[in-house]
C-alpha cells in the first residue's frame, strides 16, 4: 500500500524546543510528511530556518521575515534582516517570504484596551516585504487576517506579488471572493474539525486554491486538546476538507499536495 503524503504548509519549527525539533521532523518525515514550510519570526528565527533547511535539504522550506504581532522593527535592525535575505538571494538559496503581515490581534487587543497603536509603521513594512517578494520573484506567507485582509490584497496587488498565500485567513465575503479572484491561496489548520468559520471558508474556497497547515507549535482544541501539534496531523485536515467538498480522501490528499508542491516549486 502506497504511503499516503502531505506537506505542512506553515510551521514555526523554531519555536519548538532544541531537543525536540530534529526528532519531530524526522518522525514526520516517516510518517509521510514530504516538506515543511518553516516560517519565521524575526532575524534569529530566520537563522535557525537556514540551518534547517540546510540539514533538511528540500524538506525544510525556509521562510524568512517579520511576524508582525510583535514590537516594530527598528530601522537598524529592518535594514539588517533585509539585507540577510539579500544574501540568501544573492547564494541562489531557495526560499519564501514571511512570516510577515499585519498586527490585527495586537491592535484590536490595544484599542479594547485604550491604548494607542499606530499601525502605519507595519503597513510600511509589509509594502516593504511585498515590495522585495516581488523584486525576488518569491512567494510571500501572510498573517493578515478580518479587515486586515484587504489592507494586504491591496499591498500585494500594487506590488503585483504573483504568488500570495493567506495562511490561517479569517474574513468577510468581499475579501475571501477577492483573493479567489486574485489567484491567492489559503491554508487550513487543524481547527476545521472543530470551527464552523473554517469549515464554511473550506466549502467556498476552491480546492485548487487550497493548502494545508499545523502552525505548530499552536496548540489545537477540539479532538487535539492537550496533545502537542505536529505536521502529521495535516493528514487530519485533508480528511475534514475532502468531507466537506465531498469528495474522495485520496484525491483531495494528493490535490493539496500538487498545490503546495507547485506553489512552493518543492
Amino acid at each position: 500500500m502506497q504511503q499516503k503524503k502531505a506537506i505542512d504548509a506553515h510551521i514555526h519549527v523554531d519555536l519548538y524546543e532544541d531537543q525536540n525539533r530534529l526528532f519531530m521532523l524526522e518522525q514526520a518525515f516517516q510518517a509521510g510528511i514530504e516538506a515543511v514550510v518553516a516560517v519565521s519570526m524575526h532575524l534569529e528565527s530566520c537563522k535557525i530556518q537556514a540551518l534547517l533547511a540546510e540539514k533538511f535539504p528540500g524538506r525544510v522550506i525556509p521562510a524568512y521575515g517579520f511576524h508582525p504581532e510583535q514590537p516594530i522593527l527598528s530601522d537598524e535592525h529592518k535594514d539588517e534582516l533585509f539585507a540577510w535575505i539579500w544574501a540568501q538571494h544573492e547564494a541562489g538559496e531557495s526560499f519564501a517570504i514571511g512570516e510577515v503581515g499585519l498586527p490585527y490581534y495586537d491592535r484590536t487587543s490595544a484599542e479594547e484596551s485604550g491604548t494607542p497603536f499606530d499601525e502605519a509603521p507595519y503597513i510600511a513594512l509589509l509594502d516593504q516585504f511585498a515590495a522585495l517578494a516581488a523584486e525576488l520573484d518569491r512567494p510571500i506567507v501572510l498573517h493578515a487576517v478580518y479587515e486586515d485582509g484587504a489592507k494586504a490584497c491591496d499591498i500585494m496587488e500594487r506590488h503585483q506579488v504573483k504568488k500570495v498565500h493567506f495562511h490561517w485567513f479569517k474574513g468577510d465575503e468581499a475579501t475571501v471572493e477577492r483573493m479567489i479572484r486574485l489567484g491567492y491561496l489559503i491554508s487550513i489548520t487543524p481547527d476545521v474539525a472543530y470551527e464552523e468559520e473554517i469549515r464554511q471558508l473550506v466549502e467556498r474556497y476552491p480546492l485548487e486554491q487550497l493548502m494545508v497547515e499545523t502552525d505548530g507549535p499552536w496548540p489545537f482544541e477540539g479532538p487535539y486538546e492537550g496533545r502537542a501539534t505536529v505536521p502529521e496531523m495535516v493528514f487530519d485536515v485533508c480528511s475534514h476538507i475532502a468531507a466537506i467538498k465531498r469528495l474522495p480522501e485520496q484525491e483531495v490528499r494528493e490535490k493539496l499536495l500538487r498545490n503546495t508542491r507547485g506553489f512552493y516549486e518543492i
